[in-house]
């Protein structure tokens, strides 16, 4: 298993990354990689045309593709506020009927959350269509501030999607608009129910916002979360020996991720890597869907 380069935290344009399923899997493949998952926010979507990718470009045996999604929740900081985090559900039931719910409830508020943003930003003058923007989605997609920011890109008002976000869409941007994100404890439940697992995404990475205690992950950790990931590209030296430290304390399966989004971000895919036992683990978890070889 020396050299095994396994991603288990990537997107693609059924949320707001910019490979299409099959190119993400095309771009794993290409960089080395002998797994990835595909998380994208708040869908399935990208599942089919993922594995069919693997069987057409991978062979057998050669390549496995992780079914996921990442789940964004509301949770208590440990400091009594209620913050925003990300979970990574793995290998669960698409069609568990509570969870596909949920996350049509979510893409439904993200895609009007998107509208309203595009809207205002067009009515004080910035060279953005909403309609033009929501038509370039996907059917069904969550949509997000990722694809706002990539028209004022392409419309020059800024040079970046990180600019867009300091100066605009960011929590504190004067076009941000809040979203009602799942209570973390449901959506670990969910996920359970659903036969996969979750894990702790980017948990104390500071300079995205605020960030939960370590007591609140050994709370979450007694109510069924499974892992937590740890060496991720918002992740000083300093956190990740934190982290590893508070996994071996509470037995959660460590994992490493690029959280690669295409082109909106300058990380690339396979960046930071999980290590093969800790998805061993996580498939061990899991009953709910199976790891595509």
């Amino acid at each position: 298993m020396v050299g095994v380069r396994i991603d288990l935290h990537t997107h693609s344009t059924e949320s707001d990354g910019t490979d299409t399923p099959a190119e993400l899997v095309a771009t794993a493949v290409a960089a080395g990689l002998d797994a990835v998952a595909i998380t994208d926010h708040d869908t399935t979507a990208g599942w089919a045309a993922a594995e069919q990718a693997v069987r057409d470009l991978a062979g057998p045996g050669r390549f496995r593709l992780v079914p996921g999604a990442e789940l964004s929740c509301v949770c208590p900081d440990g400091n009594g506020r209620n913050i925003t985090v990300h979970l990574l559900a793995y290998l669960f039931d698409p069609n568990s009927a509570a969870l596909a719910q949920e996350q049509s409830r979510l893409r439904a508020e993200r895609r009007e959350r998107l509208y309203e943003m595009a809207r205002h930003m067009a009515a004080d003058g910035f060279p953005v269509d909403p309609d033009e923007i929501m038509a370039g989605l996907p059917p069904d997609s969550p949509g997000g501030r990722p694809h706002l920011a990539r028209a004022l890109v392409n419309a020059g008002t800024v040079v970046s999607v990180d600019e867009a976000f300091a100066k605009y869409l960011g929590g504190s941007g004067r076009y941000y608009l809040p979203r009602t994100d799942t209570p973390v404890r449901r959506a670990i439940d969910m996920i359970t129910e659903a036969g996969g697992a979750t894990v702790l995404a980017h948990p104390f990475a500071t300079a995205r916002g605020p960030v939960v205690t370590a007591d609140v992950v050994a709370e979450l950790t007694e109510h069924g979360l499974a892992g937590i990931e740890i060496d991720h590209p918002d992740h000083d030296p300093e956190t990740r020996v934190r982290l590893r430290g508070l996994a071996a304390e509470l037995d959660l399966i460590p994992t490493g991720s690029s959280d690669y989004h295409g082109t909106n971000k300058t990380i690339r895919i396979g960046q930071e890597t999980t290590p093969p036992d800790s998805l061993d683990r996580l498939v061990a978890r899991c009953s709910g869907s199976k790891v595509i070889n």
